[in-house]
């Protein structure tokens, strides 16, 4: 059975986590969604990102989310694909040692890996996107640069394939995101 590992915190944008949780689930994969320093049944707090016409986004209260398993128990190596959800908790998760080495071992073994918005941070600072053609959040183009990506401006709805890397800059990409993401983990299984 195909299983994916999905990395998310406290303040991961809602739609980030919820959406590819559920869409990935519908397809029968094993999805686990974990956070670091929690447990399976714990609770993780999310943000609804909006597009107001404001020049950022603005923030509201998103939903309680119950982590699947525990971070500390997963064997990142048995996954199938990795994903990462996007929002503020990217800022303090590209802080984890371990969440960068589980993306660099994905990398490494050139397993699909899907990231959204600002979970490309997460990337940035795992020093994984040297030479890689990716997209992002249009604010956090200047990391994707200055650690030797190549930032590819693309509509929010759609995303950029690159090898087994798929990026999008925010949720209204999810058809596009999983659609590659899928495809990539079809050929790898």
């Amino acid at each position: 059975m195909t299983s994916i590992l999905i990395i998310a915190g406290d303040y991961s944008e809602d739609y980030e986590v919820m959406v590819p949780y559920q869409a990935l689930l519908m397809l029968g994969f094993t999805v686990d969604v974990v956070c670091p320093n929690k447990r399976k049944g714990d609770f993780i707090r999310t943000a609804i990102h909006d597009f107001e016409g404001d020049q950022t986004y603005s923030e509201k209260p998103g939903h309680l989310f119950c982590l699947t398993a525990s971070f500390s128990a997963i064997e990142p190596d048995c996954y199938d694909g990795l994903y990462l959800a996007g929002g503020r908790a990217c800022e303090y998760l590209r802080l984890d040692d371990d969440v960068l080495s589980i993306c660099r071992g994905f990398m490494e073994r050139n397993a699909p890996l899907a990231a959204i918005c600002h979970g490309i941070q997460i990337l940035t600072a795992a020093n994984v996107v040297r030479g890689r053609k990716l997209t992002a959040y249009p604010a956090v183009a200047p990391e994707v640069v200055m650690a030797g990506g190549e930032f590819i401006k693309v509509e929010p709805d759609e995303s950029v394939v690159d090898g087994n890397l798929v990026t999008s800059p925010a949720w209204p990409g999810h058809p596009a995101l999983l659609r590659n993401f899928v495809s990539l983990i079809g050929s790898q299984t």
